[in-house]
C-alpha cells in the first residue's frame, strides 16, 4: 500500500510539473526583432527639412511623448526606443531611411512616417519585408487595402472622404459654383483632387472650370493664384502643405481676390498657416476638423485638453499650442501607445498590427467630440468622421453635424 500511494505522490508531482510547464509554455513573451523585456524599438521618418518641414513637429511632439511614458516606467516594463530620421519629404530619401531602419536599426516597425509620396515609395519594401508601416502620416485612401497591403494602415480621415464633405457642402450651398482648384501634383494632390469630382458627380464637369497643379520644389505658387483669379472662379479649393496653403492665402489677399476659399485640412493649423499668412486674411475660410483646436477657447475646461496642455507645459514646452500638428502628433503617439499596451508581452510584428485592426470605440481625448478610433482586420482606416468649420477672428468656429465620407480603398 505504501508504494502505491508513492507512486501515487510521484505521479502527482510529475502532473503537476507539467501543468506548470505547460502554463510557463503558454505565458512565454514573444518577441521579432526589435523588441525584449526592456525595449520596443519603434522608428519613424519625418521632414524635418525641405518644402514640408513645418510637419516636423510631429515627429517632435511623438518623442517628446513617448519620453513622458518612459518616465513613468514605460509600457508593460518597457521602454520605447523612437529612432526619427530626417528624408526631407524626399521619396528616394525615404527609402534610404527605411532600410537604414529595417536591416540597421533594427526596428520592430516603422510608425507615423509622413506625407503621401514618402510613405508610396516604400510602401512595398515594408510589406514584402512583412515590417509594419503603422498609422502613417497621410490620409491617402490606399492605405486601407488590407488584403494587398497588409501591413500598411493610416490614421487620419482620408483625403477623398474629406474632400467628398467639401463637394456635398456645395453641391447643397453653392449648387451653381465655379471651382478653381490648386493642387500638389503628387498622389496627395491627385487623392484629394478625386475625392472632390467623385463627391461632385456627373457636375464636376460643369462646376469645375480650372485645375492648376503645382510642384514641391517650385519656391512659390503666386503664380498659380494669380492664373486662377483670371478665370472669374467663385469657389477656390485649396489642395496644398502648410508652406504653398499659407502663400496662396497672402497672395489672395494681395491681389483681392474674394472667392469661397476651401482649405484642405492637412493646412488649417492656426500656427503654421493662419496667422502666418494672416488672420485678416484668411477670415471665412472653410476647412474640415477631426481634432480639437487648442487655439478654440471653448476647450479650456475640457479634461482631455486640460491633460494635452499638461503635457506641453511639463513635458514638451517648445510645443506651440496653436500648432495643430503638435495635436496630431499627440493624438496619434497616444494611440500607438494602446495598441502596444494591447500587445502585453506578445511583441511580434504580427501581433502589433493584430492589435491595430482591433481598436474599438477608442478616444484620444484630442478627437473632436463624437469621433472614435475604430479598425478590424477589413477596416484599416481608424479615423473616418469629419466636422466643417469656417475662421473667424484669430480662431476655427465648428459648424453642422459630424460628418462620414467613408471611402474603401
Amino acid at each position: 500500500m505504501p508504494f502505491a500511494t508513492s507512486r501515487l505522490a510521484i505521479a502527482s508531482a510529475s502532473f503537476i510539473m507539467l501543468a506548470a510547464s505547460s502554463s510557463g509554455a503558454l505565458a512565454q513573451k514573444k518577441y521579432d526583432t526589435g523588441a525584449t523585456d526592456t525595449e520596443i524599438k519603434v522608428g519613424n521618418i519625418m521632414p524635418y527639412s525641405g518644402p514640408a518641414s513645418a510637419y516636423g513637429v510631429i515627429g517632435k511632439t511623438e518623442a517628446a511623448y513617448f519620453k513622458k511614458i518612459n518616465d513613468a516606467g514605460g509600457i508593460n516594463g518597457r521602454k520605447i526606443n523612437f529612432i526619427s530620421y530626417d528624408d526631407g519629404y524626399s521619396p528616394p530619401k525615404t527609402v534610404e531611411q527605411a532600410r537604414k531602419l529595417v536591416e540597421s536599426d533594427e526596428v520592430l516597425f516603422i510608425f507615423n512616417s509622413l506625407g503621401t509620396p514618402p510613405n508610396s515609395a516604400i510602401h512595398k519594401y515594408m510589406n514584402s519585408k512583412k515590417v509594419p508601416q503603422l498609422f502613417v502620416a497621410t490620409g491617402a485612401t490606399k492605405w486601407n487595402d488590407p488584403k494587398d497591403f497588409p501591413w500598411t494602415m493610416g490614421w487620419q480621415p482620408n483625403y477623398q472622404s474629406e474632400s467628398r464633405i467639401y463637394a456635398k457642402y456645395l453641391l447643397k450651398e453653392k449648387p451653381g459654383a465655379k471651382i478653381a482648384v490648386l493642387y500638389q501634383n503628387d498622389d496627395y494632390g491627385k487623392d484629394y483632387l478625386k475625392g472632390l469630382k467623385d463627391g461632385l458627380g456627373t457636375k464636376a464637369a460643369s462646376m469645375i472650370i480650372a485645375e492648376e497643379s503645382f510642384e514641391t520644389t517650385e519656391p512659390t505658387v503666386d503664380n498659380h493664384i494669380v492664373k486662377l483669379k483670371s478665370t472669374g472662379a467663385d469657389v477656390f479649393v485649396d489642395i496644398a502643405t502648410p508652406k504653398f496653403a499659407a502663400q496662396a492665402i497672402k497672395k489672395m489677399s494681395e491681389i483681392e481676390w474674394k472667392p469661397l476659399h476651401i482649405l484642405n485640412n492637412v493646412s488649417a493649423s492656426v500656427g503654421s498657416v493662419i496667422k502666418p499668412a494672416g488672420y485678416e486674411n484668411s477670415q471665412d475660410i472653410i476647412s474640415a476638423a477631426y481634432l480639437k483646436d487648442a487655439s478654440d477657447s471653448q476647450w479650456d475646461n475640457d479634461a482631455g485638453m486640460k491633460q494635452f496642455y499638461d503635457f506641453l507645459a511639463k513635458d514638451f514646452p517648445e510645443g506651440n499650442k496653436l500648432d495643430g500638428s503638435v495635436v496630431v502628433g499627440y493624438g496619434v503617439a497616444q494611440t500607438l501607445v494602446e495598441v502596444l499596451k494591447k500587445c502585453g508581452d506578445d511583441l511580434t510584428r504580427e501581433n502589433v498590427m493584430k492589435q491595430a485592426a482591433s481598436l474599438r470605440d477608442f478616444r484620444t481625448e484630442v478627437l473632436l467630440p463624437g469621433i472614435k478610433i475604430d479598425t478590424s482586420p477589413t477596416d484599416f482606416a481608424p479615423i473616418s468622421q469629419l466636422q466643417l468649420m469656417k475662421f473667424k477672428g484669430e480662431k476655427w468656429e465648428l459648424f453642422g453635424d459630424i460628418v462620414s465620407g467613408d471611402v474603401g480603398g
